[in-house]
């Protein structure tokens, strides 16, 4: 049985693993930690912090609250050598340091996208990239989301340009000579333009526009409900626990 304590547990992501993952059999939600007492535990105890859990009752944390609290959850996990599954996105370098540091103690897994058919989106635009002269990404999140652009359109834009470059593709120059207005043509990762969209309704979507000689390619991935992102959380709790060391994104434990 894998005991998880949910840390952002009372935000919305938080909620519906609570749920998605009590569901899965050989798991049990033992614990949602939050400032904010949740809406509904679940049958969970409720922690306003890590701090307040006895670390022999839990197994696995899943945190999917703030960079901040990353920091915190990888120093708890660390020290009382708990593994920890990271969801959050938007972390500084320090703070992804903070999560490297944790590694060396406890197993860690960190994705900013957890649901499959993301991951494997990557895949197909990883074989993709090297036959298209250029490639665009847009990625669509809910506009409650904080942080731009999301953290899988950096992950999926890194893993073009690398699949670029290992096919000696050059980068890519921008026709765009005259920006009317700045910005108009979103943002450069390694390369490959993103563009950005918050929307009420939306939850979490992403297209990879690629464009060749008369042709075009478009992967499109679609959240529609975040009990898309459960398979892959539980994917990584169940990896996590024998899996040494820090591994970033939950591809190769598809393989």
């Amino acid at each position: 049985m894998k005991r998880i304590a949910i840390v952002g547990g009372a935000g919305r992501m938080g909620q519906a693993l609570a749920v998605g993952l009590g569901a899965v059999e050989g798991f049990t939600v033992a614990a949602l930690v939050d400032v904010h007492e949740p809406r509904e535990l679940f049958a969970a105890a409720y922690k306003s912090s890590l701090d307040e859990l006895d670390a022999k009752t839990v197994d696995v944390v899943v945190d999917f609250s703030t960079p901040e609290g990353v920091v915190s959850s990888s120093s708890w996990c660390a020290k009382n050598a708990v593994a920890l599954v990271i969801g959050t996105t938007g972390l500084s370098d320090a703070q992804r340091t903070a999560v490297e540091q944790a590694a060396t103690k406890t197993g860690v897994v960190m994705a900013s996208n957890f649901a499959i058919g993301e991951v494997l989106s990557e895949r197909f635009a990883a074989m993709a990239a090297p036959y298209f002269d250029r490639v665009e990404i847009i990625e669509l999140h809910h506009d409650k989301k904080v942080d731009a652009p999301s953290g899988t359109s950096l992950t999926t834009a890194r893993v073009i340009a690398q699949a670029r470059k290992a096919a000696g593709r050059a980068t890519p120059v921008d026709p765009t000579l005259r920006h009317t207005v700045v910005g108009a043509r979103g943002a450069q990762v390694d390369g490959v333009v993103v563009h950005s969209v918050r929307l009420p309704g939306l939850v979490a979507h992403q297209e990879i526009l690629f464009g060749g000689p008369g042709e075009g390619l478009t992967i499109r991935h679609d959240s529609f409900d975040r009990q898309s992102f459960v398979q892959g959380v539980a994917l990584a709790v169940r990896a996590v626990t024998s899996t040494p060391g820090l591994t970033i994104g939950i591809g190769s434990l598809l393989d």
